[in-house]
This record gives structure tokens, sequence and C-alpha cells, in this order.
């Protein structure tokens, strides 16, 4: 059906679109620089290899927790002003990233980015559904968002390996300042204000559960990924599993559930939200290891790294743009199938990359960045146009979620797999005559090897960085293979599940004459009535 050309979006709208992306865009260069320092920062604050990962994932456990109690919050509150308001608190964790002292520090201040993240997300997404109501234009809004979310690892990696080269790690977060400043001037000037009229309230207690249910169990296999199954991550796994159960069952008897179940019952939102997370955990297990190879086995500076993972960025930046254009040819199960099937070539390519082999892995990271991106946009943009517009909040709020849980469960559990498997590996290499407390520290920590080599004789150094680099290596290989099985399995199951979903209506994606429908002071009144939550199989 098309939409008559008053639904369509004005420039005021597109205008506010460009304010939209710059959360996204800060929030994938904090994720990309962290990568790249992760070198710089093991040396400063010599964090344990079980610290390294909680500095890693401990963002996207808290960001994937408090997402739907922030998404809900900002339908009943105002997704503006929560926008806003998460824009400030990120600025000010950012700070504190930037100058902590020690490993327990900075997880705490990246605890506390993954809470401001959670505000700043399910506003973004949402807010593009009540802005552009037309689908041809809400699917290239959706497109130029997640592409945001590209180009924040393109200039990310450029930006932070310069800094790397002049300043300490910690310059590496004072970024996201002056990108929370811009946001908090434009915001009040081009963004409506939103919330749901009829909604009720955020229930705390089901907040609390949610995040505690996804932090203990996203815990629990963290653990056992890393030291096998034992007790603690048996008992910490069987709580947040209590917890989801009574999470579930509590928003089964309120009257405004913070979780509207109703939406994980459509069979295209369930079948987007699992495929966006399978797809981010496939990426999520390999990212780090790629930076660490860049650096640890090609011996690569900061900035020489961020330049080779510029040409993936592109690929990211034109699937998603080539994502609305696609589906107007073709049904999305077709897109997303053909892109994980690509993206599942990309990682058998990383899991083919030999020790000095920079090519094969630029190759393969570029085919996965092309594969994973139209899946990334489509997947986005059928959740939260499948979902009424008064619970695009939630709808947002979900979807993100998807992403964020399924690339920390990759850092936490391909990348415990790949530390284990360079664990196994160096023990059997490490040379002869290294002091007990060298063989402790590279053991222990994967950017280890080249610090303590600086201290060793030649020979013994050369003997050591030759062991780290081929267990590094090992290690990509090994969860690039299990990353390759999980996309292709993937892409089976979506083009199945999918397969009745139509392509996007064609209608002309620019603006309409104009400042568009909503003036943004009436609280979403204005805006089209809801369509009805139907099953679009």
């Amino acid at each position: 059906m098309t939409s008559r050309p008053t639904d369509r979006a004005g420039r005021r709208q597109w205008a506010g679109l460009a304010v939209l992306a710059l959360p996204t865009l800060l929030i994938s260069m904090d994720v990309t620089v962290l990568y790249l320092a992760v070198p710089q920062l093991s040396a400063d604050l010599g964090p344990s290899s079980t610290e390294l990962l909680w500095i890693m994932d401990v963002y996207g456990f808290l960001i994937a927790g408090a997402l739907v109690p922030m998404g809900v919050a900002g339908d009943l509150f105002g997704r503006r002003r929560l926008l806003l308001l998460g824009a400030v608190l990120f600025g000010v964790a950012s700070v504190l990233a930037a100058y902590a002292d020690s490993a327990t520090t900075l997880i705490a201040a990246r605890a506390l980015l993954g809470i401001a993240g959670a505000t700043l997300m399910p506003s973004t997404l949402s807010l593009v559904r009540v802005m552009f109501p037309d689908p041809a234009q809400r699917g290239v809004a959706v497109a130029v968002v997640m592409t945001s979310f590209s180009v924040g690892t393109t200039i990310g990696p450029l930006l932070g390996g310069l800094l790397l080269e002049f300043f300490w790690w910690g310059s590496v977060f004072l970024m996201g300042v002056p990108v929370m400043l811009l946001l908090l001037v434009l915001g009040p000037l081009l963004l409506p204000e939103y919330r749901d009229p009829a909604g009720g309230r955020v229930d705390p207690l089901s907040a609390g559960l949610s995040v505690a249910a996804m932090i203990g169990v996203v815990y629990a296999v963290k653990e056992a990924a890393a030291h096998g199954p034992n007790g603690t991550a048996l008992l910490v796994g069987s709580l947040g599993l209590v917890l989801g159960t009574l999470f579930v069952r509590r928003q089964l008897t309120l009257a405004h559930p913070l979780l509207d179940l109703s939406l994980l019952r459509n069979r295209v939102i369930n079948t987007s939200l699992l495929t966006y997370l399978l797809g981010m955990f496939a990426m999520g297990g390999t990212q780090v290891f790629i930076a660490l190879y860049l650096q640890e086995v090609l011996g690569l500076s900061p900035l020489l790294a961020g330049v080779w993972m510029v040409p993936a960025s592109l690929g990211t930046v034109a699937g998603s743009l080539m994502a609305p254009v696609l589906a107007r040819r073709w049904r999305p199960a077709t897109v997303i199938t053909g892109g994980m099937v690509l993206a599942s070539a990309g990682f058998v390519l990383l899991a083919l990359t030999g020790v000095d082999d920079l090519p094969t892995l630029i190759a393969g990271y570029l085919l996965v960045a092309l594969g994973l991106s139209p899946m990334i946009t489509l997947c986005t943009d059928l959740v939260i146009s499948t979902a009424p517009s008064r619970r695009a909040g939630a709808a947002s709020a979900l979807s993100e979620s998807g992403g964020e849980l399924g690339v920390a469960l990759g850092v936490a559990v391909l990348g415990s797999l790949g530390t284990a498997v360079y664990r196994a590996r160096i023990d059997g290499e490490l040379p002869e005559g290294l002091p007990a407390k060298a063989t402790e520290s590279v053991r222990d920590t994967l950017g280890g090897a080249g610090r303590i080599a600086a201290d060793l004789p030649g020979d013994l150094a050369d003997a050591l960085l030759t062991a780290a680099r081929g267990a590094l290596t090992l290690g990509l290989n090994l969860t690039s293979a299990t990353a390759a099985a999980v996309a292709l399995a993937t892409a089976v199951w979506a083009g199945v599940r999918l397969r009745h979903v139509p392509s996007t209506p064609t209608t002309a994606p620019g603006p309409a004459e104009g400042d568009g429908k909503s003036d943004g002071k009436d609280g979403g009144k204005g805006e089209t009535s809801d369509t009805a939550l139907a099953d679009r199989d």
C-alpha cells in the first residue's frame, strides 16, 4: 500500500535524522577504539584475562539488560527527553573511563556507559518510527541510522589509532564528549517529543529482574566457556534463569508490563530478533581477535591497525545503504539469507588466515561486513515497522537488545573459546628458560607477550613471540570457523521463517514539500493511528 503524501517526512524530519545518527555514531566508535586500546591499557592497568573480558563485555551486558526498561521509559516519559538524559550520562561516564586508574574502575565506568547507552539507542529508533511513517522513507531512515554505526567503526579506529599514537589509552574515550555536547544542542531544536499517552508506568521490580537475569545468565556462559563448568557458573546461571522466569511471569500479571510479550509472539519480530542476535554473536566473537592479530601478530601500530580496519567498515556502509534498495527488488528473506551466506564465506577466509597473511584477513573481514550489514538493517526495520507505533520504544529496545546481547555473548563465548585455544597452544610451545612470572603473564593475557618479550634476550624474545603469534592466530582461526557455522545455519533458518514477508513498497525516499506532518510539539498526538499487530507471515 502506498502512503499518502501527507504521511511522508519533510525537511525537518530529515535534518532530525542527522541528529539521531550522532548517538549511534558514538556508540560504535566507543566499541572499536576499545579494541585497539587493549594492548596499551593491558600494559598500564595489568588486568587479568578475566578482567580484560569484563572490560570488553560489561558494556554490552548492561546495555542489553537495561534496553527494555529504558525503551519503555522513553515511551512513557518522552523519547527525546530520555535521549538527552542519556547524552549527559554518556559524557560523564566517558570522562570517568578515560581517567580510570585500575581495571576495577574501568569496568565500573564501562558499566555506567552501558546504562547510558541503553537510554540512547531505543529512543533513536523509536523516534525514527514516529518521524517516518512512510515505509520506503522509513527503510532509508533505518539504513542511515545503521550506516552511522558503520561510519563510527570507520572513523573510530582512525581517530582512536591517531590518539593512541600520541596520547594515553584513555584519550579514546574522550571522543564521545564533543559528540554528546552537539546532540544536547541540536536535539531540542530538531527532534519531536513523543510519549505514549495511554502508557502505564515503569515497574522497578521488573526492571531489576530484567537486568539481573541478563547479567546472571551471560556471566555463567562466560565463566563456563573460560574455565569449564564449575560450581560458580552453575549457581549464577541457575539464579539468572530463575530471575528470568520470575520476570516473564510478572509481565503476564501486570496491567502495563515492562515487556509486551505479544511482540515476541509475532513471527516476523521473533525471527528478526534472533537472526540479528546470532549474526552479531558471530561478529562479536571475532572482532577482538582481528584487532589483536593486526597488532600482536603483524606488529602494526594502533594507527596502522585502524587503517586496515577501514575496508571492512566501508563494506558495512555500502551494505547498509544498499539494504533498502535490495529490499524493493527482493523479499527480505532473500536479502538476509544471501547476506548471511556471504558473511559465512568471509568467516571461512578468517579461519584460513595464516600467521603472516594480511590479505586473507582483510578479504575475509570485508566479506563478513558486506554480508552482515543488510541483515542488520532489514531485521531492525522489520521489528520496528511490524510493532504498533505506540510500542516503538519497546520494539526498538528489543531490537537493540538482540544486537548488543549478541555481541556480548560473542565476546564472552567465542572470545573465551579463543582464549582457551590460545592457552592450550602456548602451553606447549613456550621456550625453555622463560621466567615463571613471564610464563604466567603470557599465558594469562592475550596481549602480554610483546610486553614481556621487550625485557628478554633476543633469541628468547623471538621464540616467545613466535609461540604467541601462532597461538593467537589459531584462536582467530577456530573462533572464525565457529562463527561461519553459526552464520550459515542462521541464513537457512531466517530464509525459511521470513519467506512470506513481502518486499518494501516502492515510493520515493525523498522529503515531501514543507516540514512534514509533525511539528514536534504535540507529544505525538497528531501521529497516524496504530495498525493492528498482525503476523506478516
